[in-house]
């Protein structure tokens, strides 16, 4: 069963513009309610992606529950499945609305999960606090900048404690950038009235070959389902930076991780291709 082709988590709000003019913030505020439609079993992709996310920390740390901050939680996709392995999970998401969703999931399963908006790139967290840093579905491309992207590795590394461990995934983008897809597939769904509801994207290169502009498409059964015909599509814009595998690894070198290495999904389980590094101790030669 494939993984979302849907949009990914959020990340951050000056990230937004890079002269598109959108807010990722209010493109996952709109998204929050209805953003398990873009998978087409949300809750059997909650209990895959955190086996894979739980399997690559225990394997690194050891058998011992961690303390977990999910960085970008989006509505607790990987959250809660590491909440559900036994880790101690926090989530934060600059989408108000999405943070608040991944609690309330979390809170029906029967899962603490404190969850909080904040950006990654100014986390509400003390240094060192943390065993493991997740950083997954393609949120860290909405920092469109080379300044934003440094600010928020070093946040990320800032919060773990000497030794811990940045699981952080993207779309394989080494592989994107060479045939530039202009479109997702679509992914067919029910929503909870039992309507079929069909989700897709439409992508727009920039000129540099490295960035491109969103369109997130929903379009939903009308009321009554049963062959009632389409209503109007619901449609939601953002932006990305295609960072190459290099790209991310130079700048979390330079953040003052060490022992990075990409899993692909066929090693790693998970459904991008996925970093793996080791924060050092502060002061630590880089």
């Amino acid at each position: 069963m494939s993984e979302p082709t849907g949009p990914s988590t959020a990340s951050s709000e000056a990230a937004s513009s890079g002269g598109s003019g959108h807010s990722v913030a209010r493109f996952y505020d709109q998204l929050a309610e209805d953003y398990h439609l873009v998978y087409a079993d949300w809750a059997a992709s909650v209990t895959r992606q955190g086996a894979s996310l739980d399997a690559l920390l225990r394997a690194r740390l050891g058998d011992a529950p961690a303390e977990v901050l999910d960085c970008a939680c989006g509505i607790g996709t990987q959250a809660i499945g590491l909440a559900a392995h036994g880790h101690r999970v926090t989530g934060t998401d600059l989408s108000p609305a999405a943070a608040a969703r991944a609690g309330r999931e979390a809170a029906a399963r029967g899962l603490h999960l404190p969850t909080a908006a904040a950006d990654m790139r100014r986390l509400p967290c003390t240094d060192g606090r943390f065993d493991a840093v997740v950083c997954a579905d393609n949120s860290l491309p909405h920092l469109l900048t080379a300044a934003d992207v440094r600010t928020a590795f070093a946040e990320l590394h800032r919060v773990l404690r000497p030794g811990g461990l940045l699981m952080l995934s993207t779309r394989p983008y080494d592989e994107l950038r060479l045939s530039r897809p202009t479109s997702t597939a679509p992914q067919p769904s029910m929503d909870g009235d039992g309507r079929r509801t069909v989700t897709f994207q439409l992508w727009h290169w920039h000129e540099d070959g490295e960035r491109y502009d969103l369109e997130h498409f929903r379009l939903a059964e009308r009321e009554g389902g049963g062959g009632a015909g389409w209503g109007e599509a619901s449609v939601r814009r953002s932006s990305y930076w295609a960072l190459t595998r290099d790209r991310i690894d130079g700048f979390a070198t330079e953040a003052g991780f060490t022992d990075v290495e990409w899993q692909p999904p066929a090693a790693s389980g998970f459904f991008q291709p996925i970093l793996l590094a080791r924060a050092t101790a502060p002061g630590h030669s880089r």
